[in-house]
């Protein structure tokens, strides 16, 4: 846990910095106005999740292998396999699991809520329905007991997962090579940020969080915004008033019509 939120920690105030340093878009809203939205519901949801499931994702890996369950447990594969492995099908999972939150509609409704931020930076990566995190738990943990994920994997995967969802999120400018390179192995700021384009073709895409090879496997890759990335508007086209930033409106928006 500490690990987790040294990390998290860490992260946030690099990106922080770094998109304060070298943004990429000018804010159509100031930080004042979202971030207390965006930190309050990641902080609901921590405490949602963490009542509803006291054990972590570390955890039932751990009960997992104590009592031989899953694919690696069975197979007793060695863990110079089996952790690279679980990180692998893990990232993809997220990337299924990202689709189709878009593709279900009961599921979009409490997706969508991610998607109406007026801006997009750090702050966004945090900014997820309390309901979303209860079924992406669910999710991860069928993932985990199925594959009998390692639970330094899992950890590992974790990390990297909060890590991978502030910097991909962030409002950073890269410089153009360095993307490109980047963008081979990992989801970038500028590909990831192509995904919350009111363009339903945009956002209808770019749905991975860590590897960005599921959408260049799986055909949703678009490399760059239609209108650029200065030009692009961020959010939903049913959604701009500016209250869509506040905790309670982002609370009651699954219930909207």
């Amino acid at each position: 846990m500490e690990s987790r939120l040294l990390a998290f920690i860490s992260m946030l105030v690099i990106m922080t910095v770094c998109e304060t340093v070298w943004a990429k878009r000018a804010r159509s809203l100031d930080r004042l106005m979202r971030w207390p939205g965006n930190l309050g519901i990641a902080m609901l949801g921590t405490v949602v999740v963490r009542l509803i499931f006291p054990v972590t994702a570390a955890g039932v890996a751990l009960l997992a292998q104590t009592n031989g369950i899953g694919l690696f447990n069975a197979l007793m594969l060695s863990p110079v396999i089996s952790i690279p492995l679980s990180l692998l099908l893990l990232d993809m999972t997220i990337y299924g699991q990202h689709r189709l939150f878009h593709s279900v509609p009961l599921l979009w409704r409490i997706h969508r809520m991610h998607h109406t931020d007026l801006d997009i930076d750090v702050s966004t990566g945090l900014r997820f329905h309390p309901v979303e995190l209860l079924l992406s738990m669910l999710i991860k943990f069928a993932a985990i007991i199925a594959l009998g994920a390692p639970p330094l994997a899992v950890l590992i995967f974790e990390i990297g997962l909060n890590a991978c969802s502030l910097f991909n999120h962030a409002n950073v400018r890269l410089p153009e090579k360095l993307d490109n390179f980047l963008r081979t192995v990992i989801v970038t700021p500028d590909m990831h940020r192509v995904h919350h384009s009111t363009l339903p073709s945009e956002t209808n895409s770019n749905y991975g969080f860590g590897l960005s090879w599921w959408d260049k496997a799986f055909g949703t890759y678009v490399p760059q915004p239609k209108l650029g990335h200065t030009g692009m508007i961020i959010g939903l086209d049913n959604y701009r008033e500016p209250e869509v930033v506040r905790l309670d409106h982002m609370l009651v928006n699954p219930f909207r019509p």
